[in-house]
């Protein structure tokens, strides 16, 4: 199992606590990095939104590309991920960025395809407009052009969206396999991922539900006949306490909605039941609905919960925490090395 965690470039991961101490600045992603880095994590994963997602558009929120592109140069051993969305950006300047990247870092950086986008964001920042379906064929397109300048020493491409002409791209990146990572629900986005990416993400998912999703992302890849997908992470929030008691009731905390927090909406517009209501606050509490995976607890829940996604194919777990760099130690010191210890005796067994 390979541990990572979301770089908070919003000032935190809470939609109901206003203040986390863990401010939207350089200074305080570039200590969480190098400090992660020695603790023994292996990939970071910086989010592309130009609006603050979770404070609120009016709040600071750092870029991903030219934060990224910062870590690289700092950092020593740290997988560094960028997420990418496509309707804002040129495919081949970013396939000449993403090179430029991967020999900053020494083979390091690595890309996250987002193909989902926010409406508001599209607006202020110049974004393409598009269904799901036209996404979709735009996401693919530009990891075409991409991987193609990656590969070829002149390359012609004529798509729907994009058309180049005898481009060349020097110097090529250290590493072309597994760069791609990319999450997908919708019918269309799985078989984007199947036949564009190296390796798929999840959110706010069981070990159950990840269970399932990966055997048919791995179905899907084979009918691609294409190699394995190289990896499959699962994005979560977690909370360890000494005691459970203790985790729940930070948990509680984190879910509890301020009077001025936006209104929960039920089913088809009703009021919403108190399961729905609870289901929608552990959706929307943070992002990416990472408290659905449950790995909320005392050190050996929380290894044990993990320990299950090991199971269910989950071969990378990206973290959110707050604040950042406290949770992050206890989780190093506390989880990590139960979770090593589980798989020794699972191996002994």
């Amino acid at each position: 199992m390979r541990f990572g965690f979301f770089m908070p470039i919003f000032g935190g991961w809470l939609r109901n606590v206003e203040e986390e101490g863990m401010p939207a600045t350089f200074d305080y992603v570039k200590e969480v990095a190098q400090t992660a880095e020695h603790l023994g994590y292996d990939v970071t994963l910086l989010s592309e939104h130009y609006l603050n997602d979770i404070k609120g558009p009016e709040a600071d929120a750092l870029e991903a590309w030219t934060t990224a592109a910062a870590l690289c140069a700092v950092t020593n051993r740290l997988e560094i991920m960028a997420a990418l969305r496509p309707v804002f950006h040129n495919p081949a300047v970013t396939a000449k960025m993403a090179a430029n990247l991967d020999h900053i870092s020494g083979g390091r950086f690595t890309m996250n395809i987002v193909s989902a986008c926010r409406a508001e964001e599209e607006r202020q920042y110049h974004g393409m407009l598009a269904g799901n379906e036209q996404r979709y064929a735009l996401s693919q397109e530009f990891v075409d052009v991409m991987k193609g300048l990656w590969l070829a020493d002149s390359f012609t491409y004529e798509g729907a969206f994009y058309h180049i002409q005898n481009a060349k791209l020097a110097p090529k990146p250290k590493r072309t396999g597994t760069m791609l990572y990319a999450g997908a629900e919708s019918e269309r986005g799985k078989r984007f991922v199947a036949e564009s990416c190296d390796a798929y993400l999840m959110h706010g998912k069981t070990a159950a539900e990840a269970a399932e999703s990966i055997a048919q992302m791995k179905q899907r890849r084979q009918e691609t006949g294409l190699a394995p997908l190289g990896s499959f992470g699962m994005a979560a929030y977690v909370i360890v306490r000494d005691t459970r008691e203790e985790a729940e009731w930070e948990r509680d905390r984190i879910m509890r909605v301020k009077p001025s927090s936006r209104p929960m909406g039920g089913t088809k517009g009703t009021q919403p039941s108190r399961l729905e209501e609870k289901l929608l606050l552990e959706d929307d509490t943070v992002s990416e609905g990472g408290l659905r995976p449950h790995l909320v607890g005392t050190p050996e829940d929380v290894a044990e919960g993990i320990l299950e996604f090991e199971t269910a194919g989950v071969d990378l777990i990206l973290l959110q925490c707050s604040p950042q760099l406290e949770e992050l130690e206890r989780f190093s010191r506390q989880v990590m090395p139960l979770v090593a210890a589980g798989k020794r005796s699972a191996v002994a067994l």
